[in-house]
Formats: C-alpha cells, sequence, structure tokens
C-alpha cells in the first residue's frame, strides 16, 4: 500500500510487544448489537472485521464477561463455549488478513438494567447511584435507569474470576490480547470515580481503594496473559453515562501510574472531547499521561487524519484508534493512504439496525478512481 506523504507516521509499522502491525491505526471497539438475541458472534460480524482488517490492530466491540454483566441489547459474550467457539471464527478470518486484534472484556455494571438481569435483579455498582438523564433502550423498550444494587464485599471477587474465565477464553478463541474496558461509566470506571463510588471498604474511599478493583483484574488476568499481551481503557474527560468526578485528574494519573509497572501492550486513552466532556477542569492529555506511563499510548474519540498524524509526529501517542470513521468507511486505511475523499458518516438510526443495513453495506472507494 502506498503511504501518503501526508501521513507518514500514522501509516508505519509499528512494533506492538511481538507483534507486527502494518501501521498505527487502530479499529476502535465499537458497540453495533448484530450478535443477537443469543449473543453469539456470526458471519455477519466475521464479515465486518475482514472488511476493515486494513487496520494495524482490530479491536473488538465490547464482549460481556458473564450473564450479570450484560447490559445492552445484542452484544455479544465471551462467557459460554458456544461464544468462545464462534468469536475463534472471526479471529480465523481477520487472521488470514494478516491483522492481530484484541478482545474488549466489558461489565456494564450500572448501566444495565434489570430487564436484562437473571430473574430481573437490579444491575450492580460499587455503591447505589443511579445514572441521571437519559434512559437505557432494553428489550421492553427504553426505561428510566434504575439504582443499582451496592455490591458486597464478597461479591467482587467473583466478578474479577469472571473477567479472568472471559481472558481464559479469549485466548482459547486465538485472540492476540485482551483490552479491560475500564472506561465510559461502566464496571470499572464506577469503581475507579469518586462520583460513583462511595464504597467505606477496601474498594472505595482512598485512590488505592478505588484502584483496587481494576488492580485485583489486571493481576488476574496476567495469570493467563503475559502483560505485553493485556491493554486497559481509561476515559479520563468523558461524561458518558453520566460521569465526571472532581479529582479526576489525580484519579487517572493514579491509576495509570500503576498501571505502568506492568509492562502493559497499551494505555487505550478516550483523550477526545468530541462526545461529551465533563467539564470539571482542564482536560487531560495523552502529553499529562505520556509522562508517567512508559508503555504505548493510543489515542482516541474525535481524531482526524491530520490529528492523529501530529499525535504521533509529535510523540505523545503511539496509536490512534479510530471509531466512527470505521463504521462507513470500511477502508478507510486505504482512503486514509491515498487522499481519497471519506464516505459521509453514517446515520445513527442504522448504528444499531441488528442487520446488515448500516453494517456491512457501506462502498469501498471505487476501484475506478483508484488510478
Amino acid at each position: 500500500m502506498p503511504i501518503s506523504t501526508n501521513s507518514p507516521h500514522l501509516l508505519s509499522y509499528f512494533k506492538l510487544g511481538d507483534l507486527a502491525l502494518k501501521n498505527r491505526i487502530a479499529m476502535a471497539p465499537l458497540t453495533r448489537s448484530r450478535a443477537g438475541k443469543e449473543r453469539l458472534p456470526n458471519d455477519l460480524m466475521a464479515e465486518y472485521y475482514v472488511q476493515r482488517a486494513s487496520a494495524g490492530l482490530i479491536i473488538t466491540e465490547a464482549t460481556t464477561i458473564s450473564p450479570q454483566a450484560n447490559g445492552w441489547q445484542h452484544t455479544p459474550g465471551i462467557y459460554t463455549d458456544e461464544q468462545t467457539q464462534a468469536w475463534q471464527k472471526i479471529v480465523d478470518a481477520v487472521h488470514a488478513q494478516g491483522t492481530p486484534i484484541f478482545l474488549q472484556l466489558w461489565h456494564c455494571g450500572r448501566a444495565s438494567h434489570s430487564s436484562f438481569q437473571e430473574n430481573n435483579q437490579l444491575p450492580v455498582a460499587p455503591s447505589a447511584i443511579a445514572i441521571q438523564g437519559e434512559g437505557i433502550h432494553t428489550p421492553k423498550g427504553k426505561q428510566n435507569h434504575e439504582i443499582p444494587r451496592a455490591l458486597e464485599t464478597e461479591e467482587i471477587p467473583n466478578i474479577v474470576e469472571d473477567y479472568r474465565r472471559a481472558a481464559e477464553r479469549a485466548k482459547i478463541a486465538g485472540f492476540d490480547g485482551v483490552e479491560i474496558h475500564a472506561a465510559n461509566g461502566y464496571l470499572i470506571d464506577e469503581f475507579l470515580q469518586s462520583k460513583t463510588n462511595h464504597r467505606s471498604d477496601r474498594y472505595g474511599g482512598s485512590l488505592e481503594n478505588r484502584y483496587r478493583f481494576l488492580q485485583e483484574i489486571v493481576e488476574s488476568i496476567l495469570t493467563v496473559w503475559s502483560s505485553d499481551r493485556v491493554a486497559v481503557r481509561l476515559s479520563p474527560n468523558g461524561n458518558y453515562n453520566d460521569m465526571g468526578s472532581p479529582d479526576f485528574r489525580e484519579t487517572f494519573l493514579y491509576v495509570a501510574k500503576q498501571l505502568n509497572s506492568y509492562g502493559l501492550a497499551y494505555l487505550h486513552l478516550v483523550d477526545g472531547l468530541a462526545f461529551g466532556f465533563h467539564e470539571q477542569g482542564e482536560p487531560m492529555t495523552l502529553a499529562e499521561f505520556r509522562s508517567v506511563f512508559d508503555a504505548p499510548l493510543m489515542g482516541n474519540c474525535g481524531y482526524s487524519q491530520e490529528t492523529a498524524e501530529t499525535a504521533i509526529e509529535e510523540g505523545n501517542a503511539d496509536l490512534i484508534a479510530f471509531g466512527r470513521p470505521f463504521i462507513s468507511n470500511p477502508d478507510l486505511v486505504e482512503r486514509f493512504a491515498n487522499n481519497w475523499e471519506l464516505n459521509p458518516p453514517a446515520e445513527q438510526n442504522i448504528w444499531y439496525s441488528f442487520d446488515s443495513e448500516g453494517y456491512t453495506d457501506f462502498p469501498f472507494y471505487p476501484e475506478a478512481q483508484a488510478v
């Protein structure tokens, strides 16, 4: 593939641990709701990922680690043998294109609803604090957020073990690594942030205690995977799922410093403000994290080809993840490399159509114009 003179850094080869990436563009994890009510990866999903396999690295859509972790319609899981085997077909198809693929591990926490839970139990969270604002789409239609049930201290090791088992299943399925979803107001993020963690046990209060849940998850997964095949995603600036804490800067710099000791594959930061900012202070930057984290940094959210190139050229990022541009541009990398025009953004009403519409039907750049 020709390398654009406008993006020599973004489109350059990169060594991620012992993985060879053909460029520094990652396909960001994107919830697309195509796994059906059974939450099983399928042939349509395989086609979707293969279409986008010119990325240097693919990170799958968020994938739940247990039935309790579910909180979104038709998203895939990794907690049964059947799901594990179904993922293997997708991994094999992506590997046939020469592209590494990481599985993102997810627990929705309070951003779930009783209608997703076994026996209509309440969703769980560090503390009994509900999401304020817009409701949630459930199997029974759009409903208001509920006040979650605060997890008992003795329950937490069981969830840590769910993460470990999911990581083990990811290895069986042939993935190249796992990304721990600790962002966007889901369970781990809820433990990290003072806004949502009002606990008085060993998992709440001090920074050290609020970090403990993530620490235990990372260390449990490191019994399955080597550290250079494990990544973590954080969203220090985001307000999604009603997040944003006054001590966000202190919290996330502390978390990054602690994670730095493991030699992880990368730290994935939703640093951009394109999809909401909590306005609790000046937004955090990749440069701040670069000062405390030695392993590769991945930026994400609202990047253009130009701003991504600049972030890598200036040394603030090693990789940039693109999300929404990959939805409507399966050949995003080729478009960047050749300075081809992008497809118009996809309408949000078809992002979660449950079928091929708005998923695998976006046009590749016409071969006739690729001369």
